[in-house]
């Protein structure tokens, strides 16, 4: 009884604490929608604000060892944005990403490591850890403002692409660095070399296994509840076995999560499934996004920021630096070896859209609490972190106006929507001309149900012609949807097929070829 009884205590302040993070949440986000001048500031600067104002009143959320926090929070963050990546767009773009990924982190490490040693206190060792916390973007509120702005998908593709790979390269970089002030291990070229190349070799391969496996597993069985657990074992477990084996976690639960949300939900789960695992993973994503931000007020002293207000407008400078020296010279190196080319505006919207967050706290808070600059490193990126939130964040919206990159996202997709509705009306007239209703009294009512959707198809009809004339490209749409759809319909027929048992694997999609000739013929 006497064990028991703190056992038990722990767990019901655990399920408060729980309770807590998710009202709170969930309060932010519902006045964010209430009150419309609260739309402009990033969800994750309300957070913040919120974390801030109750440490305060001493109320603490969460009590996690710094060992604990990239374990719990990095892969459902780096599952559900991979999750959502699409593979079609991203390989079109896949040169620039990994210019920014790679080199970027790169870039970013090394000016804001060697500018802080040289223009603060801070030893070389220390200053890097900052720059390796520092050198993953975390776009979670510009690309949102970007879809609703309507900015173009290929940028909005850059930057997620860039955000979802350059997190694994700065989170194996950062693994590297942290073992430095220890004197655990020299700073060689071909040492640390080495070791990138295990730790991303290991990742790739743990990862691939596992993505390709659990997307033939699903294909044996039709079980939403079993597939969506599967994904969450899958983000943990890949972690978990990558981190054992010696490699990047983070690598391996990138490349599951491309593979499951590419391949496997395509070939594996029907599209009903797939949009439950979808709002599953947006769920999850949003409340470890709340937990991080909020986790804030716990771990950080507003009153000491003051103290290292210095330190932190270095840090600020130091980034926004390195950001453009990252993005402008890269950039030009990607259009030099591509046709593809990224204008000067496009790069401008890059570099000012390069936020950070929640990675990057999740980094610095993951610091091992026995070294002595461990908390200026989290004060450092949390002021950084908080200037590119509410200067930067906010600001975005005037930048890609002045830059004219405001595109017509927004009347694309509006004309989605009202396709969607049109298809939707005459699927239900299809159902009722087909139903059976030889009862007087039935077909009545059936009748009356004919005539309000028949009217409401034609109200979708007039608004879809208007939008047509007004903007004539917008037809286009029809064609990349079709072109859409018949690969969904190849897709899904393949892997009904595999489920039940009339195909072993599943064969390469022939219609991709179809349609690429057609593009170049047309």
């Amino acid at each position: 009884m006497t064990i028991a009884a703190p056992v038990d205590e722990a767990i019901k302040q655990n399920l408060e604490q729980f309770l807590l993070v998710l009202s709170v949440s969930l309060g932010v986000a519902t006045l964010s929608r209430i009150f419309s001048w609260l739309r402009q500031i990033p969800y994750t600067l309300l957070l913040v604000i919120v974390g801030a104002l109750l440490s305060f009143v001493n109320i603490r959320f969460v009590n996690l060892s710094p060992e604990l926090i990239l374990e719990i929070f990095l892969p459902p963050l780096l599952f559900e944005a991979a999750w959502n990546v699409r593979w079609r767009e991203l390989k079109n773009n896949s040169l620039p990403v990994s210019l920014y990924a790679i080199g970027g982190v790169l870039i970013s490490i090394a000016v804001i490591g060697f500018t802080l040693s040289q223009f603060t206190n801070l030893p070389l060792p220390i200053a890097l850890l900052v720059g390796a916390s520092l050198s993953t973007t975390d776009p979670v509120s510009v690309v949102a403002l970007f879809r609703d702005l309507g900015a173009s998908k290929r940028l909005t593709v850059l930057m997620e692409g860039e955000s979802l790979f350059n997190d694994g390269v700065a989170v194996v970089a950062f693994v590297i660095l942290v073992d430095l002030p220890f004197g655990v291990t020299s700073f060689t070229v071909g040492d640390t070399l080495a070791r990138f190349l295990l730790f991303v070799g290991v990742g790739v391969a743990v990862g691939c296994v596992l993505g390709f496996g659990l997307s033939y597993l699903t294909q044996r069985f039709d079980l939403p509840v079993v597939e969506q657990s599967i994904t969450l074992v899958a983000a943990y477990g890949t972690y978990l076995l990558t981190e054992e084996l010696g490699g990047s976690g983070v690598i391996g639960v990138v490349l599951v999560g491309l593979i499951l949300g590419n391949f496997g939900s395509r070939v594996g789960m029907n599209p009903r499934t797939r949009l439950l695992v979808s709002e599953f993973w947006e769920f999850l994503a949003f409340l470890v996004n709340s937990i991080v931000f909020l986790l804030i007020g716990d771990q950080i002293k507003i009153s000491s920021l003051a103290d290292n207000f210095n330190l932190i407008v270095i840090a600020i400078i130091a980034t926004l630096l390195s950001r453009a020296a990252a993005i402008y010279s890269l950039s030009a190196l990607s259009n030099l070896i591509t046709k593809n080319n990224i204008n000067l505006r496009e790069q401008t919207a890059l570099w000012w859209g390069g936020l950070r967050g929640s990675v990057s706290i999740a980094l610095a808070l993951s610091v091992p609490a026995i070294l002595p600059g461990r908390q200026a490193i989290i004060e450092t990126v949390f002021g950084v972190v908080l200037f590119t939130l509410l200067f930067q964040g906010i600001t975005t919206k005037f930048v890609l106006t002045k830059l004219d990159l405001i595109g017509d996202e927004p009347i694309r997709k509006s004309y989605e929507e009202l396709l969607a509705k049109k298809l939707a009306m005459q699927r239900v007239l299809e159902f009722l001309d087909k139903a059976d209703y030889n009862l007087e009294p039935n077909a009545a009512i059936y009748d009356q149900r004919k005539q309000l959707v028949q009217s409401k198809l034609e109200e979708v009809e007039l608004a879809i012609n208007k939008l047509q004339n007004e903007y004539p490209q917008i037809k286009t749409l029809d064609y990349e949807q079709l072109g859409e759809q018949l690969l969904n319909i190849e897709t899904d027929t393949y892997a009904e097929l595999i489920r039940s048992g009339r195909l072993d694997s599943n064969p390469y999609p022939i219609l991709k070829e179809i349609l690429a000739d057609s593009e170049v013929a047309g």
